[in-house]
This record gives C-alpha cells, sequence and structure tokens, in this order.
C-alpha cells in the first residue's frame, strides 16, 4: 500500500500558551489558582450543607429557581433565554428541588476537596465551570464569571493543573483513555512489523 504525502502545514502553540498549559514549571500558579478555586467552591458548600433548607427540604433552591423564572412586567427577566427558564420551569414542576439542592450543597464541596488536594483536577474544574455556567444563566452574575474563567484554565491545563497534588499519583496510575488506545495501536503496529510479508 503506498502512502501519499501532502503539504500539510502544522500550526504550533505559541510559547507563552505551551508553557502555561503543559509545562510542569506552571503547576505552581495552577495550584494557586486551584487552591484559591477550591476555597471559593468549599466555602459557598458549607453554608449550604448545614442548613435543612438546602439538604433536607431542598426548599432553598426551591425559593431560589421560583424567583428566576418570573417575567417581570417592567425590565428584563434574571433569565435571558426561554428554553433554560423553561428547563428550570419543568425542574420546578417535577419538585426536583428536593434532590438538586443536595446535589448542588455536596457537589460544592466535593468539587472544592478535589480542587484542593490536586485529584481529577480537570474533571473537578470540569464541573465546577459547569456550576458556574448555570448559575450565570440563572442571571446571578456575582463572582461566577471569574470563578468559570479559572475553572476552565485549570480544565485546558489539567496536564500540570494537579502536577503539585493528587494527580502527580493518580493520572500516571489511572492513565487516560487515549493511553490505552495508544498503547494497543503499538502492540498492532509491532505485530505487524513482525509478521512475514506473505
Amino acid at each position: 500500500m503506498a502512502t501519499i504525502a501532502q503539504n500539510v502545514k502544522i500550526i504550533d502553540d505559541p510559547p507563552l500558551v505551551k508553557t502555561l498549559l503543559t509545562d510542569k514549571r506552571a503547576s505552581l500558579l495552577w495550584l494557586i489558582l486551584r487552591v484559591w478555586l477550591g476555597y471559593k467552591w468549599i466555602d459557598a458548600a458549607l453554608h449550604k450543607v448545614d442548613n435543612p433548607a438546602w439538604t433536607q427540604t431542598g426548599e432553598a433552591l426551591k425559593g431560589f429557581w421560583s424567583g428566576i423564572v418570573v417575567i417581570p412586567e417592567a425590565g428584563r427577566p434574571p433569565i435571558a433565554f426561554d428554553w433554560y427558564r423553561s428547563f428550570i420551569q419543568i425542574l420546578l414542576d417535577t419538585q426536583s428541588y428536593t434532590w438538586f439542592a443536595k446535589l448542588v450543597a455536596y457537589g460544592e464541596l466535593l468539587i472544592g476537596i478535589a480542587l484542593i488536594i490536586g485529584a481529577f483536577t480537570g474533571v473537578a474544574a470540569f464541573l465546577g465551570a459547569l456550576m458556574n455556567w448555570n448559575f450565570m444563566m440563572a442571571g446571578t452574575a456575582s463572582t461566577n464569571p471569574m470563578l468559570f474563567v479559572v475553572a476552565l484554565g485549570l480544565v485546558m491545563a489539567w496536564k500540570v493543573s494537579g502536577y503539585i497534588g493528587a494527580d502527580f499519583f493518580l493520572l500516571p496510575r489511572i492513565g487516560t483513555p487515549w493511553m490505552v488506545k495508544d498503547a494497543e495501536e503499538g502492540d498492532a503496529k509491532k505485530t505487524k512489523s513482525a509478521s512475514p510479508e506473505s
């Protein structure tokens, strides 16, 4: 089988981006941001996990959702997108706040812990960014945009953002799904090259 070579131009990342996202020396910067973000999540969670309105009845979340779905007669509604308002209304109608409030409270706590110890940093930061995005979609900006940006940075720098942390031990042991694929492809290439040609 013949291989046809084409002129392919590879666009390399700028050196600063490459350093920030893949260089182990940048892990100190990510450690500071990671611990700060983790502290913010734990602080937010501690106000909820001790509150029965969050962890038992879900009334706190019900009150929040009830307030944001209302379309005022004058001015702009808290939720800018109708599809998201409909989504929240469905959650209200099905009384999902009873279990969703627990998910929010304990989810925030687990995200904060994972970020501080640096365990599965990319996944924890992604879940935190997803929560920030939902808060922003609900019309509550507060500190969410800043937390969202830091979380996205941690997601993009997942290879080094947890290097000073538990990921130093976890990622090499557990690996990643594409590492297994690469290993299988390598084994297949070795087998093919070792077999005699017919």
